[in-house]
């Protein structure tokens, strides 16, 4: 029962993703003007670009050869050519899968996409290059606009919470439960797509489809690599054993971020839209979860992703509060008195009615159902 969100295909109808798209509009159209062609090898179809018109098209990053890319810039089109040796696409028109991010991870997590790309922003972040800086740009755009693609019509729960929750406790069973209930109750679940409290979350949204006793059975094989310090291949190849073992698992998001490279993404959420830039993906998660979201017991980072999230509920800046549900009363009133902050923020406004503190994550699920009317 592998679903995925079913509006995936409806995106702006002047983009081709694809080359099945290309070919398409092509033979139905006759034409290329105007439209945004993105990241779609079209070295192969010179016949093509050479007989279409491309007015005022653009093409991005889509390798062709250079008679066809004479042709359509002599139509007036728009030509990005592709970035020769990056290790990612920027201009990329589908989110990352799991599989592509951690692929070769057998010769060691040092040689997979993902770490390749954080070792690049490493790198180019400290020379200061705007040319550099640009690609980080394009990319993290590229993502935004494949990810508001993918959940046109969704209805979003956020999951928040810290890196730091290990595989095996009890906290984590509680987390990936929570992330299943959302699931099957027809929420698409998105967190931070680190490790921890988001795998959790991604975990539970996976298992949906499955048995109960799949997630129990889950969280004791990954409970043989609890952590992903000190071994991050170690703590993925055994997240890859559960995906092959139970392969249809249910959808899920994950927006992690390079900004923390020490962080790699989690193997369970089915859609991954890792950015460069921190504060775009911390806002595009909280601004995506238009259903709610739930913070797990965190440090700094979940402190900061509640009033990250708290301050367009209180001015209503993106139209109606959203709910907010904290989960741990101690938490959150006594080692990270966060509670009493947000009730006297939300006193007498219309967020009010619109959070609430919870002790035990098995209560999360109703007080999001309560709050969201």
């Amino acid at each position: 029962m592998q679903t995925s969100p079913a509006h995936a295909a409806h995106h702006d109808e002047r983009e081709i993703e694809t080359l099945e798209d290309f070919d398409a509009t092509v033979s139905a159209r006759g034409t290329l003007a105007g439209y945004r062609v993105q990241a779609v090898d079209l070295t192969d179809r010179t016949r093509e670009l050479l007989t279409t018109d491309t007015a005022e098209a653009v093409f991005l990053g889509c390798p062709m050869r250079p008679d066809a890319a004479t042709k359509v810039r002599a139509d007036g089109a728009l030509v990005f050519p592709p970035v020769p040796h990056l290790p990612f696409d920027p201009y990329r028109g589908h989110l990352y899968a799991p599989d592509e991010l951690f692929a070769s991870l057998e010769k060691g997590y040092e040689q997979t996409p993902d770490a390749l790309a954080y070792t690049w922003f490493q790198r180019t972040k400290a020379d200061g290059d705007i040319f550099a800086s640009m690609l980080r740009a394009v990319h993290d755009d590229s993502i935004s606009d494949a990810l508001d693609e993918l959940l046109r019509g969704a209805r979003v729960v956020g999951v928040m919470g810290g890196h730091a929750m290990a595989r095996g406790t009890d906290a984590y069973a509680g987390a990936a439960r929570l992330g299943r209930e959302l699931s099957r109750a027809g929420f698409t679940v998105a967190t931070g797509g680190g490790p921890g409290a988001m795998e959790a979350a991604n975990l539970g949204a996976y298992a949906a489809p499955y048995e109960d006793d799949m997630l129990e059975e889950a969280c004791q094989l990954l409970a043989k690599s609890p952590s992903f310090v000190p071994s991050i291949t170690e703590w993925a190849r055994v997240a890859f054993e559960v995906r092959i073992r139970w392969p249809k698992g249910n959808h899920s998001i994950g927006i992690p971020t390079w900004f923390y490279g020490h962080e790699p993404p989690n193997p369970f959420a089915s859609h991954v839209a890792k950015y460069f830039a921190n504060a775009t993906r911390e806002d595009g998660l909280l601004a995506r979860s238009n259903a709610g979201v739930v913070f797990l017991p965190g440090a700094a980072g979940t402190v900061q992703e509640i009033f990250d999230n708290a301050t367009p509920n209180y001015y209503e800046s993106r139209g109606e509060p959203t709910p907010m549900v904290l989960v741990d009363r101690t938490h959150w009133t006594e080692h990270l008195p966060t509670w009493p902050l947000l009730q006297s923020l939300a006193r007498e406004r219309s967020m009010e009615s619109r959070i609430a503190l919870v002790d035990r994550i098995e209560e999360a699920p109703a007080a999001l159902k309560r709050l969201g009317g």
